[in-house]
């Protein structure tokens, strides 16, 4: 995904205690920008060649299709693990593996847990970005913003 020089990169979303006003105005402007781009010409290919997995342990219909819905108009992929119980989560398999698993798939993941800390666990045990990238081998400034 497009590296870019907002202090973001290679950073774990987990609360919006994590964005102060100005934070929230750039992601808005940026927002803004990129439905433009995708109204006036359907597609964009900013994220072609880049895969979002959405792991959702619960329930989720506006959440998880908001999510594939904008990368696949922004041109990436989307893993869409819905029902965990058709996943090796139902063989025991525990938040970190499975996130250690799909982020050797994916440049980005998106993650609804029913626990609370969930997000900061997967967070704690994620490699961070440019492991992944280096391996995968694509340069290191193109990981999730």
């Amino acid at each position: 995904m497009p590296h870019s020089s907002n202090g973001w990169f290679g950073q774990h979303v987990l609360s919006v205690k994590q964005f102060n006003r100005p934070k929230l105005e750039h992601i808005f402007e940026v927002a803004h920008s990129m439905r433009s781009m995708v109204e006036r010409f359907g597609t964009a290919d900013m994220l072609h060649g880049h895969v979002l997995a959405n792991l959702f342990y619960e329930p989720s219909t506006r959440t998880s299709s908001s999510f594939a819905a904008a990368m696949v108009r922004l041109g990436g992929r989307v893993l869409s693990i819905n029902e965990v119980v058709y996943s090796s989560v139902s063989k025991g398999e525990s938040l970190p593996d499975t996130v250690r698993t799909l982020e050797c798939y994916a440049d980005a993941i998106v993650l609804r847990h029913p626990e609370v800390g969930a997000a900061a666990t997967a967070a704690r045990y994620a490699r961070p970005d440019h492991q992944r990238r280096r391996r995968r081998g694509r340069a290191s400034d193109s990981g999730p913003a």
